[in-house]
């Protein structure tokens, strides 16, 4: 991961799982991380890790991303203390498995906006930034959710495949006259704290729990392919070969995979 070396990069929900371990990998590979969270002490404990590790600079900002004006006042910040951006990690996000007409509304709205509408608004106002670079790269988490809806899921499912969408379109845009890659990641279920307000019950990580995936491999593989010109991770494959089946035989896919899918 030579490429990294140098470069300024952006994570959102960088205070644990992927984004916690995408900032130490960039650390590793001497690139500058500016960490965004709502967690301050956690951010702060993890720039004196890297500090200490690595001996490696990086920056944390403590912020709610759905708190508009807040973040726009901290985005104001960022663009005026570093000279230059070179790539965004939109990674924060949560989801919450309820029957869509037994969820608390606050909890989809919550979700809405920080899924969809903080991750288009950080990178609308980012871009013009990584836009200036002789490369840079947007890397936007998504999930093999996105791609197969499953009951319990509806609201997390659509944020998911709204992320996808904005990515492939954004991808071709920026294609047509910029030097911005534009990579979207989807991924099955990860070993994070996600799952702590996503499945309090822990029944659904008990049945998946063969199949989750580690953090510090998908952070690898998003540091790996920073700065080049991938369109998608997809993990885990088998996953991803099943989405496929599921886009081109949807009935029978639900039919076939049904208890699979009611388990959360």
């Amino acid at each position: 991961m030579n490429q990294l070396k140098g470069k300024v990069v952006v994570i959102t929900g960088a205070s644990s799982g992927i984004g916690e371990e995408v900032a130490k990998k960039l650390a590793w590979s001497g690139a500058t991380a500016i960490m965004i969270a709502r967690s301050a002490n956690k951010l702060e404990s993890l720039q004196k890790e890297i500090r200490s590790t690595y001996n490696q600079e990086a920056y944390y900002y403590s912020v709610d991303l759905t708190d508009r004006k807040q973040w726009e006042n901290t985005i104001n910040r960022i663009m005026s203390t570093f000279p230059r951006v070179d790539a965004l990690i939109n990674n924060a996000g949560f989801g919450v498995f309820e029957s869509f007409d037994e969820m608390d509304w606050d909890k989809a709205e919550k979700m809405l906006s920080l899924n969809v509408n903080s991750l288009m608004y950080t990178t609308y106002r980012l871009l013009p930034a990584l836009k200036q670079q002789r490369s840079s790269h947007i890397i936007n988490i998504a999930s093999q959710a996105g791609r197969i809806a499953t009951p319990k899921a509806a609201v997390y499912s659509a944020t998911k495949s709204a992320v996808i969408s904005f990515s492939n379109a954004l991808r071709m845009e920026l294609a047509q006259n910029t030097q911005v890659n534009v990579t979207c990641v989807n991924i099955g279920p990860v070993k994070t704290s996600f799952f702590d307000q996503a499945d309090p019950s822990g029944k659904y990580q008990e049945s998946v729990a063969r199949y989750m995936l580690e953090p510090e491999k998908v952070a690898t593989k998003i540091c790996q392919a920073l700065f080049t010109n991938k369109r998608e991770i997809n993990l885990p494959k088998w996953m991803q070969f099943g989405s496929v089946l599921y886009q081109l035989f949807p009935s029978a896919m639900e039919r076939l995979l049904k208890s699979q899918f009611e388990k959360k």
